[in-house]
């Protein structure tokens, strides 16, 4: 970003947003990332040469991928209410989640992952039992699996936290007396990877839908993921902090120079360390870690339990 005045980043010259530039000192933009290196890194007198733009905006932006999974972790917050299709569509930036949680009244209740929680496609079919195609050939499709109409339903019901689910095995309760059909799991304890009393969910990463058990029904979800950085794919939007700004140089050098077929080995190994040492350092510069908040938790170290 370059350099304005005060009344430029406080008010953005009296325009509408007036917070359109509060923060950005923190950050460099893909634009000067490129510039830079170009005017900085490729000459007759450097390592890289005869290199083109387009090669190093590529590579620039791998560079910003990989610092946003390792370091940065760019964590955004998305919330949206679920349907009755008990399903929450992953934005288009996504690539893992942080934690998924129910919000009300203020307070988030997170929400654990349940691989039984099931999905699947269906196939339309006659009534002969032959499947069903459309004018190019495609197998027609089922808008909703059986799986999927079960879940809505609210089956299977949650294990060891339904209230039908006593000492381990499903039953009923008739007149203040408990009938049973079969048990699940064990008779003691309870399986710990699924002991939560909120709802579960499941990501169907091929479709890109959460998938949510029947008690999230038109409850406010709320998504915290790690963005990939790429701003939806505008190159304009895209910025990386400054403290790991070093790392994405020597990350594009690196790259440059692996795929250089006459560059010397032990030059691409150079480059290579030199991109580790980068990451190491942006890592420890970015972790934000602080003396205070550290002292703030180890006040706790002294007290009684009860």
């Amino acid at each position: 970003m370059a350099y304005i005045s005060n009344y430029q980043y406080y008010t953005n010259s009296g325009t509408v947003p007036q917070s359109a530039n509060w923060g950005e000192y923190q950050f460099v933009s893909l634009k000067d990332i490129v510039n830079n290196f170009m005017l900085m890194y490729v000459g007759d007198d450097k390592l890289v040469n005869n290199i083109t733009r387009y090669n190093v905006l590529f590579h620039a932006k791998r560079g910003i991928q990989e610092i946003n999974y390792d370091a940065l972790r760019n964590i955004k917050v998305l919330q949206q209410s679920v349907g009755d299709d008990l399903r929450f569509v992953l934005p288009p930036d996504y690539v893992n989640y942080v934690r998924i949680s129910v919000e009300k009244d203020g307070i988030l209740f997170p929400l654990h992952e349940n691989s039984q929680i099931n999905y699947a496609t269906e196939y339309l079919k006659d009534n002969s039992g032959n499947l069903l195609f459309d004018q190019d050939g495609e197998v027609l499709e089922e808008e909703l699996s059986q799986l999927d109409r079960d879940r809505l339903a609210g089956l299977p019901k949650q294990q060891f936290l339904d209230s039908g689910l006593r000492y381990g095995q499903w039953g009923w309760c008739v007149d203040g007396s408990w009938y049973f059909s079969y048990g699940i799991g064990g008779y003691y304890g309870l399986d710990t990877s699924k002991a939560n009393v909120n709802d579960s969910f499941r990501i169907n990463k091929q479709s890109g839908v959460i998938n949510f058990s029947s008690g999230v029904n038109a409850q406010s979800i709320v998504l915290e993921y790690v963005s990939d950085g790429m701003e939806n794919g505008n190159d304009d939007s895209v910025t990386i902090n400054k403290l790991a700004e070093d790392y994405i140089y020597s990350y594009i050098r690196w790259a440059i120079l692996d795929n250089k077929i006459d560059t010397q080995e032990y030059v691409v190994r150079r480059a290579q360390k030199a991109k580790m040492a980068k990451l190491r350092n942006a890592k420890i510069r970015l972790s934000n870690m602080h003396s205070g908040r550290l002292l703030m938790s180890l006040r706790g170290r002294d007290k009684w339990i009860k």
